[in-house]
């Protein structure tokens, strides 16, 4: 790195919950040793979050520093997380220099917020909001067009008012064409076995997940 890249550096500031150590409890990459670099702030509220801790405070954080307390982990994959990431414009630079230092970098964003600047090395973990969330009003459709076989659409259900619904946007919008579609029951509102029988009776081109790290540690931080 160049004396004006550690400057640059040194000077990118983001707002920080933690950083982490965990397994990936969703997505494709479920299971997988991952650090987690969860950012402050979001400007959703949909009724199941289970990150409002990250909402506020946090710590305003270098890109060294970040980089540094990452690469103390020694693990391949991080995931950038919140809140909602990409309210924070630093994010980009931050999985920017994430992926030219060699991480297999994952990005989860709530799907309100455009994604075209995202570096294409990033896999994009996009969230579609069903209308229990309170917050489908948010679903920023454009980006649709913007997602490559890369990237993964998640759809969080309450209740099976919700699955009917994504199962209209799925086929409208043609989602599974695009990339991987992850389905997922709103824990203690949804029964995961019910939304497995609709998946399987449906034949619907999605993956069925739970949350891995609820299942393990319920909500515990850091995990």
């Amino acid at each position: 790195m160049t004396a004006n890249e550690t400057a640059t550096a040194a000077a990118v500031k983001l707002r920080v919950t933690e950083i982490f150590a965990s397994v990936q409890g969703e997505s494709t990459r479920v299971g997988l040793p991952t650090v987690f670099v969860r950012l402050t702030g979001c400007p959703l509220r949909c009724t199941w979050c289970d990150t409002a801790y990250a909402f506020t405070g946090g710590e305003s954080r270098s890109l060294d520093d970040i980089m540094d307390e990452v690469a103390g982990h020694g693990l391949k994959h991080v995931c950038v997380s919140g809140g909602e990431p990409l309210s924070q414009k630093n994010c980009l630079a931050l999985m920017r220099a994430l992926c030219d230092a060699g991480y297999s970098v994952s990005l989860e964003t709530s799907g309100a917020l455009d994604i075209g600047k995202v570096d294409p090395r990033v896999s994009r973990v996009v969230d579609l909001k069903a209308p229990g969330s309170g917050e489908v009003e948010r679903n920023l459709y454009a980006n649709i067009a913007l997602l490559t076989p890369h990237d993964e659409v998640k759809i969080v259900l309450a209740d099976e008012a919700d699955y009917e619904w994504a199962k209209r946007q799925i086929a409208e919008h043609r989602i599974a064409e695009r990339c991987t579609v992850l389905l997922s029951p709103v824990a203690g509102s949804l029964d995961p076995a019910r939304l497995a029988e609709w998946v399987v009776r449906d034949r619907l081109p999605v993956r069925f997940q739970l949350q891995l790290h609820k299942v393990l540690w319920n909500d515990a931080r850091g995990r």
